[in-house]
């Protein structure tokens, strides 16, 4: 594992213009539970009920129950993983994160610039009277289960994140794929590349003459098709790539 650790370092030393792209992964590591594998959510739930557009406009309660039993429960914190994203960023190598995760963590660790292809729980906006509010002054009332529009008594409370059966934002979405056309270092950190559009941007990236790097706990289908392959966990290998990049530069 050393020797890769040092191979990504030496990309990343010698890039112009360095993206990281990350998944559900990185987030598991700070104890949000990852949707697809052995444990993860779609075991429990049915994402057709609580997690499509279809399902919302059926049923929101069924949403908003979801959100009760598994987002509150979670106090989550960003991990090594992405602080030292945060870092890189800060040492102006990486330009730009692009991230399918609607916790904002990388935000809280420190990423300035960060592209929420699925959106995220910042905001709650009614879909009846406009009225919008903030997550987080919705969460007793999401505890106690009486999530409704304070305005106009709508249950139709939609946080803005990307349900399945809509489109992603098309502006961040523009500038992802610009972000990975101009990139010569593209990294994947603790996405199994699954979900698309947004799995297709890594190997826009690979088109426009990136070198592709995955990092992830285990392996994927994808694998075959990056420069470099690293399996491990991001909090435990990014700080030991942050370390060997300063002892290069």
């Amino acid at each position: 594992m050393d020797w890769l650790i040092e191979k990504i370092a030496e990309l990343l030393a010698n890039s112009k213009h360095a993206v990281v792209f990350t998944g559900a992964g990185i987030s598991a590591e700070s104890g949000i539970p990852t949707f697809r594998g052995k444990n993860g959510l779609w075991k429990r739930f049915d994402p057709e009920e609580v997690a499509s557009i279809r399902g919302f406009m059926r049923n929101p309660k069924a949403f908003w129950n979801f959100a009760r039993e598994l987002i509150l429960k979670t106090k989550a914190k960003p991990n090594a993983g992405h602080y030292a994203i945060a870092e890189l960023e800060k040492m102006g190598i990486v330009k730009a994160v692009i991230t399918q995760n609607i916790d904002m963590l990388h935000q809280k660790a420190g990423s300035k610039r960060v592209l929420e292809l699925h959106g995220s729980l910042k905001f709650v906006d009614c879909l009846d009277c406009g009225k919008t509010y903030r997550w987080d002054d919705l969460v007793d009332r999401i505890k106690r289960g009486e999530v409704a529009c304070d305005e106009c008594g709508s249950l139709y409370l939609k946080p803005r994140i990307v349900f399945f059966g809509e489109a992603l934002p098309k502006e961040v979405l523009s500038e992802a794929i610009e972000e990975a056309k101009r990139s010569d270092v593209f990294i994947v950190v603790g996405s199994s590349l699954q979900v698309y559009p947004a799995a297709s941007i890594p190997f826009i990236a690979k088109d426009s003459g990136a070198k592709l790097v995955m990092i992830n706990a285990d392996p994927t289908d994808k694998d075959r098709l990056f420069d470099i392959v690293l399996h491990g966990k991001a909090g435990e290998v990014l700080p030991k790539i942050v370390d060997k990049v300063k002892e290069i530069i």
